[in-house]
């Protein structure tokens, strides 16, 4: 899951395509895929590193998928092959392999750090809640300087280990406070167009929102600014499962003021 200019909190134009409707446009999506997609983090089963190889399918397995023939995930290469009963079969990495016609499997991480996550039916499944639209946490910056230089493995939004490097900081100033945020960008090292992103915490963790924190995408806005839209504010997926482990707090990434905009979360 990228030159660097100085970052000022300014008051850039932002895109007019990002409206409040957009926004809520984009929760009824993601409430619908929680409650029905069959990769939704409430159909996940288990989560296993691959190492030397594990077993997958009918018990006993590392990792159980009732009514799957047993076979083993082994990791050679650059490949990631599942063999059942001698047969060999190389799985992608980043997209769902079905082994049944509920049960499926998908392989992330890069060379001799995959991780297999299993999937069955949606279950249990809670519709997320969310503050309600605060046009003024919608804002545009700039980035600076990154101070960490080189690639390193954090944990992304779904749990799964990636490779990341820091793609600058940005400043953002709330109650009075000025807080510059670290930026991730998180993906393979060659590819130019990953994902932005901002995982942080607030005065909010633990009572109205997900205790480990939340991430936020950065947008590309005009004239080389961002946008940072806290409406947009996600749950990591440990928030929906325990199968799911949650990412480290990223160094320095903690707002003083209560962010109260985008996913909230409520304790079962």
């Amino acid at each position: 899951m990228r030159g660097l200019a100085l970052l000022l909190l300014t008051a850039l134009p932002l895109r007019a395509q990002t409206p409040a409707a957009e926004v809520g446009r984009e929760r009824a999506e993601f409430t619908a895929w929680l409650a029905t997609d069959p990769l939704s983090p409430y159909a996940a089963l288990g989560l296993q590193p691959i190492g030397p190889g594990i077993s997958v399918g009918a018990e006993p397995s590392d990792l159980p998928l009732a009514g799957v023939p047993r076979g083993i995930l082994t990791e050679a290469g650059s490949s990631v092959v599942l063999t059942t009963d001698g047969a060999r079969r190389i799985l992608p990495r980043g997209r769902a392999v079905p082994l049944s016609a509920t049960a499926r499997l998908v392989i992330t991480g890069g060379p001799g750090r995959a991780v297999a996550a299993s999937f069955g039916t949606v279950r249990g499944a809670t519709p997320p809640q969310f503050f309600a639209y605060a046009p003024s946490l919608r804002i545009a910056v700039r980035l600076e300087p990154p101070e960490r230089r080189g690639r390193f493995p954090v944990l992304g939004l779904d749990g799964a280990e990636t490779d990341a490097n820091e793609a600058g900081l940005v400043r953002v100033t709330m109650a009075g406070a000025t807080t510059r945020l670290r930026v991730y960008r998180l993906g393979a090292a060659d590819d130019d167009e990953a994902p932005l992103f901002i995982y942080f915490r607030d005065a909010t963790n633990g009572r109205e929102t997900y205790p480990a924190g939340r991430f936020i995408e950065l947008l590309p806005s005009a004239d080389g600014a961002y946008e940072l839209d806290f409406n947009r504010a996600r749950n990591p997926y440990c928030a929906y499962s325990s199968v799911f482990p949650c990412p480290a707090p990223w160094p320095g990434n903690r707002l003083a003021a209560a962010v109260r905009a985008g996913e909230q979360y409520h304790a079962p």
